[in-house]
């Protein structure tokens, strides 16, 4: 299976919002207190055409015999001018996902190493990304790829805490 990858345009619209609506599927399933359905697209065009507009935006699809078969969306950051902040850039990995009946084919691996190219191209010293707990699948890859956790974001529901009077 010939793989190539390319940035995303405008014309392939439609066939991001499926791949879009495959990843959020996952989290709603997951984290239903966290994610919902949409009532329309998974993205808005104007959102999506944001994206590919923006040079400090990567958005890489994966193509298969015409098919768009997955993506990896990345932006480049600036570090706040804190004091406390090692001035740096940096590359954030918002999402990737590769279609179902697609994936362990070595995709996802081709688009990270296509963003960390573009990455250190505009001069980041790092890449970071967030991945949900539940998604075990994801840190194993991310962890095949020599990512490290780095910090850990926490939450809780405070109604829990309460107690019934």
């Amino acid at each position: 299976m010939e793989i190539s990858v390319r940035k995303a345009t405008i014309d392939d619209y439609n066939a991001m919002c499926e791949l879009f609506n495959e990843i959020d599927a996952l989290h709603r399933d997951n984290l239903p207190r966290l994610f919902r359905k949409p009532d329309g697209a998974a993205r808005e065009r104007d959102y999506y055409s944001g994206l590919i507009a923006d040079e400090n935006t990567a958005l890489f699809v994966a193509e298969a015999g015409g098919e768009l078969v997955g993506f990896v969306h990345a932006m480049v950051r600036e570090t706040p001018a804190l004091p406390v902040f090692v001035p740096r850039r940096y590359a954030i990995v918002d999402g990737i996902v590769v279609k179902s009946g697609f994936q362990n084919r070595g995709i996802g691996r081709t688009l990270m190493e296509k963003m960390q190219a573009w990455a250190i191209a505009k001069g980041a010293t790092s890449i970071e990304l967030n991945v949900y707990e539940f998604n075990r699948t994801a840190i194993s890859f991310y962890e095949s790829l020599g990512y490290q956790t780095l910090s850990r974001k926490m939450s809780k529901d405070p109604k829990r805490d309460q107690v019934a009077s």
